[in-house]
C-alpha cells in the first residue's frame, strides 16, 4: 500500500491553482495505487512560526525541555513522522512576491532539523528522507521558467534545492504560471498542467 502526503499552502485555499493540481496528483495516485492519503492543508490550518522553543529544545533531552519547549518539539516530530510515513510526497506552493507563503515556509522551518531529516558528515551535508517520490506544484501569475524574470523565481527552484538538502531528490516538478496574462493565457497553463499530471499519474501506476 502507497502513502501519499499532500502538504497544500495557497492562501486561496481549493481555489488556488497550486491546491488544485497538488490535491489532484494525490487522489490520482490514491486511486490508482489504492493506498492513504494524508492531507495538510497549511492554509486552513496554519502553523506557528518557529520560536526559541523548538530551535532550543529540539537541542536537550526531552525530560529537561520546557513545557512550551516539549510543545514545539512534539509538533515538528508530528510533522517529520508524516513524511517519514509517505512514499510519495506533493507539494503545491503558490508564488507571493517572488517566493513562496510563509505558510508553506513555516513547514520547512519545522522539518529541516539537524540530526533528523539531515545529517553532517565527512563529505559535508546528507539528507535522510530519502527513498521518497516527491511531486512539486507552483503557481504562479507570471512566467519564471525562463525568461526576464527567471532570476526572480525564489519559489521553485529554492523547494527543488531544499528538498534535495533533506533527501527529497527525485522531484518532479510542474509550474502552471503565465495566469495574470489574460483568460488565453491562464487557460492555456492549465490545459498544459492537466495533461503533465494525466501523464504522471499515468506513468506512476
Amino acid at each position: 500500500m502507497t502513502n501519499i502526503l499532500v502538504v497544500t499552502s495557497s492562501l486561496r485555499g481549493a481555489e488556488g491553482l497550486s491546491t488544485r493540481f497538488a490535491t489532484e496528483i494525490a487522489e490520482g495516485l490514491k486511486a490508482r495505487s489504492g493506498g492513504m492519503l494524508t492531507t495538510r492543508d497549511l492554509s486552513t490550518t496554519p502553523l506557528p512560526h518557529i520560536t526559541p522553543a523548538y530551535t532550543e529544545g529540539r537541542m536537550v533531552p526531552l525530560d529537561i525541555r520546557t513545557p512550551e519547549e516539549q510543545q514545539a518539539v512534539a509538533l515538528a516530530e508530528t510533522l517529520v513522522q508524516e513524511i517519514r510515513a509517505a512514499d510519495v510526497i506533493v507539494i503545491g506552493s503558490g508564488m507571493i512576491n517572488f517566493s513562496l507563503s510563509s505558510q508553506l515556509k513555516a513547514w520547512i522551518d519545522h522539518i529541516v532539523w539537524p540530526g533528523v531529516t539531515f545529517a553532517y558528515g565527512e563529505a559535508g551535508a546528507n539528507g535522510l528522507l530519502t527513498g521518497k517520490k516527491t511531486y512539486l506544484v507552483t503557481a504562479s501569475g507570471g512566467v519564471f521558467s525562463e525568461g526576464a524574470y527567471a532570476p526572480l523565481d525564489f519559489q521553485t527552484n529554492y523547494l527543488v534545492r531544499l528538498l534535495g538538502f533533506i533527501g527529497l531528490t527525485d522531484v518532479e516538478t510542474f509550474r502552471i504560471e503565465g495566469t495574470a496574462y489574460g483568460p488565453d493565457a491562464a487557460n492555456a497553463a492549465i490545459a498544459a498542467a492537466e495533461a503533465q499530471i494525466r501523464s504522471a499519474i499515468e506513468r506512476a501506476a
